[in-house]
């Protein structure tokens, strides 16, 4: 499973609260993760930073290997980082409140699973197409699918930013978690909403379905949401689903 994953600060923020980074456990299943951290002047980069390494760390050491045995899983360790970045966050003053999202995705043979808490997201782009896999936890999203708001009052609703699940800040944690068939030559995509702000879903499949390298890929991907001002941090983390492990 070749993959390229990238973050920058972007343009004006001080410091970067995103984590991402790729794990594989014991059976050889591959764990990509991506965390948008939020609060404080340190707080938010705790919360993220716990949140990949935990997680990251006691997938290394797992042996699961069936899907739902990994559903199980992960859906635990959610609940248990949760309850420690709560309390780690009451001990500490500067880190009241903090918290961040986060999402996942695993390949488990001809199967992937995404998870996600919060409106970090998870992207497929196979034969032309980009398709959103990963359900935002954002209070538009929850206009949207409630028929309050139409698609084009989400775009521009002036509460885009109100995510209304992350791991942190509420007692319990509800992931979203859901199972697909892996598409063969797909680009699978995760990155955080300082990337899908700034650069239109258009732009980010046109990226994507250009014939250069994955890591290239990530770069363009980075310097589009800066040159549209880069807001806030930006995180993208490609996976390739082609069987012959070439560049492109």
């Amino acid at each position: 499973m070749e993959y390229a994953l990238l973050t920058d600060v972007g343009k004006l923020r001080e410091n970067n609260q995103d984590y991402v980074n790729v794990f594989k456990n014991k059976k050889g299943i591959v764990f990509g993760i991506v965390a948008d951290g939020m609060g404080g002047h340190r707080g938010g980069d705790v919360a993220s930073d716990m949140a990949v390494s935990h997680l990251g760390h006691n997938f290394e050491e797992s042996e699961v290997e069936e899907i739902s045995e990994l559903r199980e899983w992960i859906i635990r360790e959610l609940s248990k980082e949760n309850d420690r970045i709560v309390s780690v966050s009451n001990q500490f003053d500067d880190l009241n409140g903090m918290g961040t999202t986060m999402v996942g995705v695993f390949f488990v043979g001809s199967k992937m699973m995404v998870v996600n808490v919060g409106d970090s997201r998870c992207y497929i782009y196979a034969n032309d197409e980009l398709k959103q896999l990963s359900v935002d936890h954002s209070l538009v999203h929850e206009l949207l699918e409630t028929g309050q708001i139409s698609p084009e009052e989400a775009e521009n609703h002036p509460q885009k930013n109100i995510i209304t699940q992350t791991l942190g800040v509420s007692q319990t944690v509800q992931p979203r978690v859901k199972n697909f068939d892996l598409i063969n030559n797909a680009i699978i995509l995760l990155c955080t909403d300082g990337l899908t702000n700034m650069v239109p879903e258009n732009e980010i499949k046109e990226i994507l379905s250009k014939k250069i390298s994955l890591e290239t890929k990530c770069h363009l991907l980075i310097d589009k949401a800066n040159a549209a001002g880069g807001r806030d941090n930006i995180t993208a983390l490609l996976f390739s689903t082609k069987d012959n492990g070439g560049n492109h």
